[in-house]
């Protein structure tokens, strides 16, 4: 069965985000993009692939679906970028934002938690849980695995990872990579 793995960025106070949905105060670090796109060239926003010296045609490794929020969404949609993930099925959940005029994205409005599951039974790759944190916070008893990146920096205030009812979820650490900016990586599957 396919797992869903939720890959996100995250401050050591536990934001995903600012208020405003930055996320450009996160110390870069080139050694760790490298890695991580070399591991999961999935992750790579298919305009970037040329900037970054990857084909466009990159195989994916371990994804073939993507599921966004509105709030992971819409910076690339409002950039030009409609598809932001071309060389993956693309749904974005989201009760307010009307429509998609993108045909490769379809916008699913409701029940996310049946989307994940009739996802799982197909066929194919992992799924990939982009974000944002409601959106995570819905699906948490589907999140297979997280791909934290822990950054050291302190937000103080903006889009949780997490943003929802208090549900203690036990997760176990599978791997973990420091780099040169003080960021961790780490992997870990459902207890």
């Amino acid at each position: 069965m396919r797992k869903l793995v939720y890959y996100v960025a995250v401050s050591l106070d536990g934001y995903i985000a600012g208020p405003g949905g930055e996320y450009d105060f996160y110390p870069a670090d080139d050694k760790m993009g490298a890695s991580i796109n070399a591991e999961y060239p999935e992750f790579v926003p298919t305009e970037f692939r040329p900037h970054i010296g990857m084909a466009l045609d990159t195989p994916n490794k371990h994804f073939d679906t993507v599921l966004m929020g509105r709030g992971s969404y819409e910076p690339g949609l409002f950039a030009g970028f409609p598809s932001p993930y071309a060389h993956l099925r693309q749904y974005v959940v989201s009760s307010t934002l009307g429509r998609i005029d993108e045909p490769a994205v379809e916008l699913v409005d409701a029940d996310p938690l049946g989307l994940v599951r009739r996802l799982k039974k197909e066929e194919g790759q992992d799924i990939w849980l982009c974000g944002g944190g409601n959106l995570a916070a819905q699906l948490l008893g589907e999140i297979d695995e997280m791909i934290i990146k822990s950054y050291p920096v302190v937000a103080g205030g903006g889009v949780s990872v997490f943003a929802g009812e208090f549900r203690p979820t036990l997760f176990a650490p599978a791997r973990r990579q420091e780099f040169g900016n003080g960021a961790q990586v780490t992997w870990f599957t459902r207890a």
